[in-house]
């Protein structure tokens, strides 16, 4: 007959165990820990790449996103070190979603209802078509309609930002860096070029202040070029076309919630691969939304206001720096002109459809 163990011995016993499991698991977890100095090689290569951006946009007025891009994908060979991985990651992924997020330092409630019904209609008829007409060059390209969502929501929204905020969405496992990077590449071309061409148009075309005004902040994609294009032609026009676009900036949440319900159902991912659905509401978009609404209900200080889109605008133009520079140049290269055309198709619809409204109804 075995004699039964004594409780005193099992319980030591117990304990001896735990004490060794214990002691495994807190020497895994500091083999597990990494040093946060991991993060200083690729931060400090992008903050110099977006240094060098910022230089030649305060000195030659080159847009600093598209700045960003150039140079980003001009010394992405410094991405072939492993130790400049973990901080450019880091940039791009919580860069970005921190900078969309201080935008609504920039947006109010009170600021989208007193534009009016007739002016919000008509951005939302531009807002459409931009996107129908980027899914419908997607498709006829032969191109995913993810490509297209992005390409169309970026132009409807605002630019870089929300092509950042509708990437952070859609997924790697849908759209490769290379498209995305060239979409960037393409918005910010885009922009530059209605800088300079559109206010010339609206004088051209004979248009009051307001109809000027509508026009560029429905039609041109970044925020800093739409409202400095409304500034170019007057002080009214410019007031016009900073409440169109940042009325256009605050319907980027409702999109991306959109966006993430419409791409989870048209294109769903493998099982297996990536997340098994895509989120609703991202919580950056959430945090988006709290400062709006935050910044309607409590006078946010001008000086506050002010340096949120300071440090908003930094840390975008970080983001897409390490982004540009994690991207597979080789990749790049061979997406050829079918990857442009989604956003080409979008910004020639939203400036067509912007046109007709701001001569006929505005």
């Amino acid at each position: 007959m075995t004699r039964a163990p004594r409780p005193d011995f099992e319980a030591y016993a117990g304990d001896l165990f735990g004490e060794i499991m214990l002691a495994d698991s807190t020497a895994a977890a500091k083999a597990d820990r990494k040093p946060l100095s991991r993060f200083v090689p690729g931060l400090a290569i992008c903050a110099i790449a977006g240094a060098a951006a910022a230089w030649l946009a305060q000195n030659y007025g080159v847009p600093i996103i598209l700045a960003g891009l150039l140079i980003g994908l001009a010394v992405n060979f410094a991405a072939a070190d492993p130790r400049t991985h973990d901080g450019l990651d880091a940039v791009s992924r919580h860069g970005l979603r921190a900078g969309i997020v201080l935008l609504g330092f920039q947006v109010t409630a009170m600021q989208v209802a007193a534009m009016g019904i007739v002016p919000f209609a008509g951005l939302a008829l531009v807002m459409a078509s931009a996107l129908i007409a980027a899914l419908a060059a997607a498709r006829a390209t032969g191109q995913s309609p993810a490509i297209g969502l992005l390409g169309g929501g970026a132009t409807a929204i605002c630019g870089a930002s929300a092509a950042l905020a509708l990437y952070g969405v859609i997924g790697r496992e849908r759209i490769d860096q290379a498209q995305f990077t060239l979409t960037l590449v393409i918005l910010a071309a885009a922009s530059a070029i209605a800088l300079v061409t559109y206010p010339p148009l609206t004088t051209m075309l004979g248009f009051t202040d307001a109809q000027a005004g509508f026009l560029v902040g429905a039609s041109i994609h970044d925020v800093a070029q739409a409202i400095g294009a409304g500034f170019a032609v007057s002080d009214a026009a410019g007031a016009q076309a900073t409440v169109v676009k940042l009325t256009r900036v605050a319907l980027l949440a409702p999109l991306v919630t959109l966006a993430a319900l419409w791409i989870a159902r048209v294109e769903p991912l493998p099982a297996g691969v990536g997340k098994a659905h895509v989120p609703v509401l991202p919580g950056f978009i959430l945090a988006f939304l709290a400062l709006v609404g935050v910044n309607s209900l409590v006078p946010v200080p001008p000086a506050l206001a002010a340096h949120a889109l300071t440090l908003s605008k930094t840390l975008l133009l970080l983001a897409v720096t390490a982004t540009a520079m994690r991207t597979r140049t080789d990749l790049l290269l061979g997406l050829g002109w079918r990857a442009v055309m989604p956003v080409l198709a979008a910004t020639i619809a939203s400036l067509a459809v912007a046109l007709a409204y701001a001569q006929w109804v505005i």
